[in-house]
């Protein structure tokens, strides 16, 4: 595990999908697929849905929605299908070791010898986020993490990240906090949130689109982001 600090004046927040890793299989998406087929007989697709930086239940409703399903439908089904879903992917996620973004693993290695505390904010679900991390050996530089299903908005999230950090002892007051991720979502939301963002080119999202959300940093990929980057620039 990350060493601990206590206090420290840094905290990052990380997005899984084409920021930690990147092509990893169509195993999530058949899980979604699978898991509303089994609790409600309903075929559906992801085919036409931008799930790129959208949280899993939110992807479920359209899903669900495009296949004719009423609200009613959709709101007494969805915690089962999410259950389901997690259930699925726990047991057919591949190994995702080489699926790891370049330059994850150094980031995270020298974060975690600062003991600089680290989590998840992703759209993924809870169980499907960790055995992500799990199958790519990534999961001991994670303290904690906020998933689709733990809030209505990807901002929603980093806030509670953020808040729970607090409430640990983890962060001392005014620390900084960053959000990593690859998508115009995680922009958004971390400015939603009031806090720093770097953008990596690492998923399906152009350096255009990217700079278009002026996040604080745009990299090509995590090599080229360092620690002193994240404590030097001011809140």
């Amino acid at each position: 595990m990350a060493p601990k600090a206590a206090g420290h004046q840094l905290l990052v927040l990380f997005d899984i999908d084409g920021t930690l890793l990147r092509r990893a299989g169509p195993q999530h998406r058949e899980a979604l697929v699978e898991a509303v087929r089994r609790r409600t007989g309903l075929e559906t697709t992801t085919d036409g849905i931008p799930v790129h930086g959208m949280l899993d239940p939110d992807i479920l409703r359209l899903m669900m929605r495009q296949a004719g399903a009423s609200h009613s439908l959709i709101r007494r089904s969805l915690p089962g299908i999410v259950a389901s879903a997690q259930a699925i992917y726990v047991r057919r996620c591949p190994d995702l070791r080489r699926k790891v973004c370049p330059g994850v693993r150094r980031l995270l290695a020298r974060l975690a010898h600062m003991g600089v505390p680290m989590g998840l904010v992703t759209g993924n679900l809870t169980r499907i986020g960790w055995k992500k991390m799990e199958r790519a050996g990534l999961r001991q530089y994670f303290r904690f993490g906020a998933f689709g299903e733990t809030g209505r908005t990807r901002a929603e999230l980093v806030r509670h990240a953020v808040r729970l950090a607090r409430s640990r002892g983890w962060i001392r007051p005014g620390a900084r906090v960053w959000l990593i991720g690859d998508s115009p979502a995680d922009v958004r939301a971390a400015r939603t949130a009031g806090v720093h963002v770097v953008a990596c080119l690492t998923g399906v999202c152009s350096r255009e689109e990217l700079a278009a959300q002026s996040p604080d940093l745009l990299v090509d990929d995590l090599r080229d982001l360092r620690p002193e980057q994240l404590l030097s620039r001011s809140g």
